[in-house]
């Protein structure tokens, strides 16, 4: 399954929808690194919010060749629709409807996972914003409310005959939130339920997982989450995996130093010096999580005032991690190949 309405997409492998996390720097990351689809990050379907700059931010589209998907959620079928119809409007490609998330925010307006528990309520959602758009509509859901209420099935049937396209699910009920394992029979279960693509979610961090999570639901593609959160690569490792059977080689210190800084500049102009500068901490803190001496790292990379600065002091840790005096003796050795 690479196909999304009229879109023909590089694999079946998606980056979920993290919210903080998959902003437009992001997901152009993630695309180069061999994600088929990218989901922009959750936005309010409430209009009057959208004049905040993180809400404007969010429907900025991605400058890559895929489709751009943009999230929605809500609770009144009428105001999803017209953001809906209004994000098709500002260029979205596909809209996906957000029935997951667990936080308590979210739930407290009787958004995300918590209208799992009123179907009448999801049928009139999807119906509206289906019968409102022109583009493709896919739907996220979780297994259930709660391990005991696990409605995946019937939440399935119902977005089927509202006109769906694809649907996504994650291993976890509303509950759980991101406790314990995902489970993956109620995705099995599903995916034999309905016609339209399934798509499973939960705990993917590796291209074993991948073939296991595949094999087990019968899944017609994956959604990668956290697993991509510092290792973007993830994505051209589980590619290569399922195409070949074979794993790639571990990617060097200096390549991932190469998809950082591209990263880190995308968030500079994306964002301005200031705040670029600021939500670049966050994500290089994770991408450096688990090397040497991160910790004394970042306390100064979290110190720097100016994006030159932070550039240079990935450039001098990742020289001191491979035992070279600068980064252009690295590159001189070859080090920097692909």
């Amino acid at each position: 399954m690479n196909q999304i309405g009229p879109y023909t997409l590089r694999n079946n492998l998606f980056l979920a929808p993290m919210v903080g996390v998959n902003d437009t720097p992001f997901r152009e990351i993630c695309t180069q690194q061999g994600a088929g689809l990218t989901v922009a990050e959750m936005l309010t379907s409430n209009r009057e919010l959208w004049q905040n700059e993180r809400n404007k931010l969010k429907q900025v589209k991605p400058l890559t060749a895929g489709p751009h998907v943009v999230q929605i959620a809500g609770s009144d079928p009428i105001q999803m629709a017209d953001a809906a119809l209004c994000n098709q409007e500002l260029g979205a490609d596909a809209i996906d409807i957000n029935m997951g998330c667990p936080a308590k925010k979210v739930l407290k307006k009787a958004a995300g996972s918590a209208l799992l528990r009123d179907t009448k309520l999801v049928t009139c959602i999807l119906q509206a914003i289906v019968s409102k758009v022109d583009i493709p509509v896919t739907l996220k859901i979780r297994t259930g409310w709660c391990p005991n209420t696990r409605n995946g099935i019937e939440i399935a049937h119902i977005a089927e005959d509202c006109g769906i396209q694809l649907l996504t699910v994650h291993g976890r009920t509303k509950e759980c939130r991101f406790k314990g394992d995902a489970e993956y029979d109620t995705i099995a279960a599903i995916k034999q339920a309905v016609q339209i693509p399934v798509i499973a979610n939960g705990d993917i961090d590796s291209p074993e997982k991948a073939v296991q999570v595949l094999a087990h639901t019968k899944a017609d593609g994956l959604m990668i989450g956290r697993g991509a959160q510092g290792k973007p690569w993830i994505f051209k490792e589980i590619e290569h995996f399922l195409n070949t059977g074979t794993k790639l080689d571990k990617m060097k210190l200096l390549q991932q130093l190469r998809v950082i800084s591209s990263h880190l500049r995308k968030l500079h102009q994306f964002y301005g010096g200031i705040k670029g500068v600021w939500y670049a901490r966050k994500h290089v803190s994770v991408y450096v999580k688990k090397l040497t001496s991160s910790r004394e790292f970042m306390a100064e990379f979290n110190s720097a005032e100016n994006p030159q600065q932070q550039l240079e002091q990935l450039e001098e840790y990742f020289a001191h991690l491979v035992g070279m005096p600068t980064i252009n003796q690295s590159r001189e050795h070859g080090e920097m190949a692909a």
